[in-house]
């Protein structure tokens, strides 16, 4: 949620920065006059509950009856008057927290402009481009053949957009989840394995409602949501807490299963594990200060490119369009990998700085002592590995003419293989 205070005080600097995410300026106006109505309101509403005071302690010194009657009357009025005003103010501060709610974050002035993936910016480049002697197959192909990815059963399970892994694909995605935790728990990111069945409160606090409510699968019975991703209880881990200053950045990395609709991604990406309904997936998530969140922007994504180059992908990191980002981001980039069976670069992971809009969200907080005031923390959240996807990955780079496909070294002492092979 934006800061209502900057619109008010700076709107032309903020309409400027909605209109490139495609915010309506009518709509900008509109909150700002209700936010001046609002104050207005409350202005008055101080000063009827003033003037009834001041009449109620005057009706005991009236000096005559008619003066009494005078007094009374007029403290019926103002009472008649507050009850007005104060229903008015609720009704306008009820359209104005539900209009804030589906506002984007002001985007970072150096992030591009543009509407979509294709505006996304290249930033950097990472590894080297595999080279085959022959054709390069795509991960379906590749899995199926080593027995390892079995579409059809999962299907028959479940429906589409699911996957199936057995035999070495259930070593590779556990060595894969183990090298992401080893590397940031070495890097002061404490692991954890939160809940994935959560309240409404959780995802509004991280923006994912009411925007993305087709994207979620929710359980009525209970009145809970399974979450697409760990980002969502790691920043509700500290929902409505005041943090010591000095134990910021604070850092976690978050292993969980994940829940995806995919509603709006109908003909996209039908084909094996890059889109599916469930995927697990170890997020990297850290609350800062609002002086150290740009630096740990670029120290998170200098990690998913570590964790990417040591798996011997090669790649693209990208800056996201203002119009492609999440309702909660300020900035994203994404690593791209090159995926020799598609011949183009697919997003394997994203970081996104989400500043204090979370934050405001969740009344999450902190200050270096009792006595000063207290701060915003600024959330920023990053995929470390999203299995099933970097799986894809390795099975079409590290593929063979033979039909094998190469473990990177870095994963074989976590998957206990050095190669893939079909089964005899």
């Amino acid at each position: 949620m934006i800061d209502l205070r900057a619109l008010r005080d700076d709107f032309e600097a903020v309409a400027a920065a909605l209109t490139r995410r495609g915010v309506d300026r009518a709509e900008l106006e509109r909150l700002a006059e209700q936010d001046a109505r609002r104050r207005a309101l409350i202005v008055e509403g101080d000063q009827l509950r003033s003037q009834r005071k001041q009449a109620g302690k005057a009706i005991g010194q009236a000096s005559s009856p008619e003066e009494r009657e005078r007094l009374i009357a007029q403290t019926k009025e103002a009472s008649t008057r507050l009850s007005e005003v104060e229903a008015e103010q609720a009704q306008i501060e009820a359209d104005l927290d539900a209009a804030l709610a589906h506002l984007p974050n002001l985007p970072h002035p150096d992030a591009p402009d543009g509407h979509d993936e294709d505006d996304a910016v290249p930033v950097r480049w990472f590894g080297t481009a595999p080279q085959h002697t022959a054709p390069a197959r795509d991960h379906v192909e590749l899995g199926e053949a080593l027995g390892i990815l079995d579409l059809q059963r999962a299907a028959k399970i479940a429906g589409t957009r699911n996957a199936l892994l057995r035999g070495p694909a259930v070593w590779l995605e556990l060595g894969l989840v183990r090298y992401a935790l080893d590397y940031l728990d070495a890097r002061g990111h404490t692991p954890v394995i939160p809940p994935v069945l959560v309240r409404e409160h959780a995802l509004y606090g991280t923006g994912f409602l009411p925007g993305s409510a087709e994207e979620i699968y929710h359980v009525p019975a209970d009145d809970k949501y399974l979450v697409g991703t760990s980002e969502v209880p790691l920043a509700a881990m500290h929902d409505d807490e005041i943090l010591d200053s000095a134990d910021l950045p604070l850092r976690y990395a978050g292993f969980s299963t994940n829940f995806r609709r995919e509603a709006g991604a109908h003909g996209r990406d039908t084909r094996g594990l890059m889109r599916v309904h469930q995927f697990d997936k170890v997020e990297m998530f850290s609350f800062t200060t609002a002086e150290q969140s740009d630096d740990e922007h670029e120290r998170l994504t200098t990690m998913q490119v570590e964790l990417l180059e040591g798996l011997g992908l090669h790649g693209r990191v990208v800056d996201i369009a203002v119009g492609d980002l999440g309702a909660s981001a300020q900035r994203k980039y994404d690593c791209e990998v090159w995926l020799p069976g598609q011949e183009r670069y697919r997003e394997l992971t994203s970081c996104s700085n989400c500043t204090d809009y979370q934050a405001r969200r969740l009344r999450c907080r902190h200050r270096a002592h009792p006595e000063e005031d207290t701060a915003l923390v600024h959330t920023l959240n990053g995929t470390a590995c999203a299995v099933g996807r970097t799986i894809a990955a390795l099975l079409e780079t590290h593929q063979r003419a033979d039909g094998t496909v190469a473990v990177p070294e870095t994963l074989v002492p976590y998957v206990g293989l050095d190669v893939l092979t079909p089964p005899a």
